[in-house]
């Protein structure tokens, strides 16, 4: 079965910098889109950043856009986010989700990111 494991998150002070990963399994990973999503406490889902199949295509949101950087290494079925300058408002749960048609069909359970002075 489709399985997606985030990990990397953590408390970090505000202008700091975290890498997330999110080690992907039981598809065919290089032919699917990936982005990250996170949802703040009492918050819905955030749609962050997303990665085209073959990592030649990227878009961020704009609330991120200029500090994070999605990336991935097909051959080794990861996905990643790069944080920097990261800011309170950032502290999040990061899920890493598999596009679907027109939908995310997968996702994984999330980690944690804090960041506080």
């Amino acid at each position: 079965e489709v399985q997606l494991v985030e990990s990397g998150g953590g408390l970090v002070q505000p202008g700091g910098s975290l890498r997330l990963s999110c080690a992907a399994s039981g598809f065919t990973f290089s032919s699917y889109g990936m982005s990250w999503v996170r949802q703040a406490p009492g918050k819905g889902p955030e749609w962050v950043s997303a990665i085209n199949s073959g990592g030649g295509i990227t878009n961020n949101a704009d609330s991120v856009k200029g500090r994070f950087t999605i990336s991935r290494d097909n051959a080794k079925n990861t996905l990643y986010l790069i944080m920097n300058s990261l800011k309170p408002e950032d502290t999040a749960v990061y899920y890493c989700a598999k596009w679907g048609t027109w939908c995310f069909d997968a996702w994984g359970q999330g980690t944690q990111v804090t960041v506080s002075s």
